[in-house]
């Protein structure tokens, strides 16, 4: 479980520290866009009250304290699952992906009341409206490494 931990926590701090960096650091908040290599990586500031492009957003507090009890509740799940039987390096990393992406965006609930977006990359003569941070990124990539290489070192 150390290697869950420590992705978990690694995942968490690069997040945080992105955030504050970008956020913060490099004032998103009051500028709202930064073009970094356009159109293909740009800095466009997104507060998400819902799940993945703004699926269940709401500005109601009840959805927001939903949406941490649930990312608590899937951590958890993970948390436990993975303890309970042995895995593969490659599960434990996709665990601790998905429970330190889950934290970094429950942290920005808990502070702001959103999730704070601010990736946004697009091709030429498309726009994509939609942001994302790097806890996006690792709760993807934890669900599909948990999808694709759970149960592929058991027998049937």
């Amino acid at each position: 479980m150390r290697l869950v931990t420590r992705t978990a926590v690694a995942v968490f701090a690069l997040d945080q520290l992105s955030k504050a960096f970008v956020v913060q650091g490099l004032d998103l908040y009051t500028r709202q866009r930064i073009d970094v290599i356009p159109p293909f990586l740009n800095l466009r500031m997104g507060w998400n009250q819902g799940i993945n492009f703004g699926l269940l957003s709401s500005s109601a507090e009840l959805m927001r304290w939903a949406l941490i009890a649930l990312a608590f509740a899937i951590s958890a799940l993970v948390w436990t699952w993975v303890r309970r039987e042995p895995h593969s390096r490659i599960v434990k990393l996709s665990a601790g992906f998905l429970i330190g992406g889950a934290m970094g965006n429950v942290i920005d609930r808990i502070a702001y009341g959103a999730v704070a977006d601010f990736l946004n990359m697009s091709v030429p003569g498309i726009d994509n409206p939609y942001s994302f941070n790097l806890a996006d990124i690792a709760i993807f990539a934890g669900a599909i490494g948990l999808v694709i290489f759970t149960g592929r070192d058991k027998t049937s």
